[in-house]
């Protein structure tokens, strides 16, 4: 155990000072977005919306992410990642002090779309300060110690939220977000500065550059991943309230219940990764692994009967996305190597803020019309859809593969 404990420390060996203080500012950050996964049970329960009600107000969320990360993309450029990424923590949290004060439906709708704008702008800020204050040799464990901040900020959020609403109520989340960006924000100012940052190492581009547009199996990976991504982000907005209303769990049970997805991804995913990293499965296989553990968890929850079987459904969950998504990632990084980066990373990124545009609405409206079993069938659905995507894309670059190898072959006879 001790040396397992040992090799798992040894990850991070060598990385820069800004780098670890780059994660725990991210670490803050991501442990004061403690409001997303009560958002939709506040809005039903405290302000009494309607679940079509609801659902339009987490598509003004995706909205606001979709703008923000394309602003935060703009504003890099322009000013610099330092100023975007501190703009973007203050702003969000005055706005967290203030959004608590709103109660009408256009209101919230405009107040959280505003909101998420402003806290999504300043993720690509983080990925160019990953870049800036890190290492060319290190970034990709630089990287890796960024998400194992995300991660670890949003399973303890929700664990704090519950007992937070479980004893001062809904509007303590909105207190303790507001502040714990402002506290970010000041940490930042004190422990790192442009001026400790790295020089950036300038992208190789290809003398004929491909967009992604013109990358078939990348746009249908894309596709196909946007449909996986909508089938997961409910997992913030109607599976809270799917805990509340059929199996009657409290806001602590339900913040510890979420809380056990970052848990488990925190423990789990660099060992997992690394043993499936041997594997002699394509990035897109490890995909569809993915996606079908993540269908299957919302096909349990149509068990209704057995309360632990929530349980079980969030473990197959966090599975599906813990092997998903960073395979996922390395796919369209492989990919962008045949073009500008940017553009590619782009598109992947703006997959889940389209996902956020369409899933908790689809989720919220199809659970109100036709209960929540219909809305786990329908996932199901959009993840078979996915995976037909996703296979297509894999004969694509199989037939790319062989045309490069057959081109080789003719070339060395010549």
């Amino acid at each position: 155990m001790t040396t397992l404990l040992r090799n798992y420390i040894k990850t991070f060996d060598g990385l820069s000072n800004e780098i670890w203080w780059l994660a725990l500012i991210t670490f803050v950050n991501r442990l004061g977005a403690m409001v997303i996964p009560f958002l939709s049970i506040y809005l039903n329960e405290d302000l009494d919306f309607s679940y079509e009600k609801i659902s339009w107000v987490m598509t003004a969320y995706g909205l606001g992410s979709l703008f923000g990360s394309w602003l935060g993309g703009v504003l890099c450029d322009r000013i610099g990642y330092y100023k975007v990424i501190l703009l973007s923590l203050i702003f969000t949290g005055l706005n967290f002090l203030w959004v608590m004060h709103v109660s009408s439906f256009l209101m919230i709708c405009v107040s959280f779309f505003v909101l998420i704008t402003i806290a999504d702008m300043g993720r690509p800020g983080f990925f160019v300060a990953l870049s800036a204050y890190s290492k060319p040799e290190n970034k990709t464990r630089s990287l890796t110690l960024i998400r194992l901040a995300i991660n670890l900020g949003m399973g303890a959020g929700p664990m704090l939220g519950g007992i937070l609403i479980g004893t001062l109520g809904y509007k303590s989340l909105f207190y303790v977000d507001g502040i714990s960006c402002l506290a970010a924000a000041f940490l930042m100012t004190r422990m790192l500065h442009p001026k400790k940052a790295k020089e950036l190492d300038k992208e190789v581009v290809p003398n004929k550059p491909r967009s992604p547009w013109r990358d078939k199996a990348f746009v249908l990976f894309i596709i196909a991943l946007a449909l996986f991504a909508t089938i997961f982000v409910p997992i913030f907005s109607v599976v809270p309230v799917f805990y509340r209303s059929v199996h009657q769990l409290s806001e602590v049970s339900i913040g510890l219940l979420i809380g056990l997805n970052g848990f488990l991804i925190v423990v789990f995913e660099m060992p997992l990764i690394a043993w499936l990293q041997r594997k002699k499965w394509t990035t897109i296989g490890f995909t569809i692994f993915g996606l079908w553990l993540t269908a299957l968890s919302f096909l349990l929850l149509i068990w209704e009967s057995w309360t632990a079987i929530v349980i079980v459904a969030m473990v197959f969950m966090t599975l599906g996305e813990m092997i998903a998504f960073p395979f996922s990632n390395k796919f369209a990084l492989d990919r962008s190597k045949f073009g500008k980066q940017g553009a590619f990373m782009g598109l992947y990124t703006m997959a889940f803020s389209v996902a956020h545009i369409f899933g908790h609405n689809i989720g919220m409206q199809v659970t109100a019309a036709y209960g929540f079993k219909v809305t786990w069938l329908l996932f199901g659905g959009l993840a078979l859809i996915a995976w037909l995507l996703l296979l297509r894309a894999q004969q694509l670059i199989n037939r790319e593969a062989t045309k490069t190898t057959l081109s080789l072959n003719t070339n060395k006879n010549l």
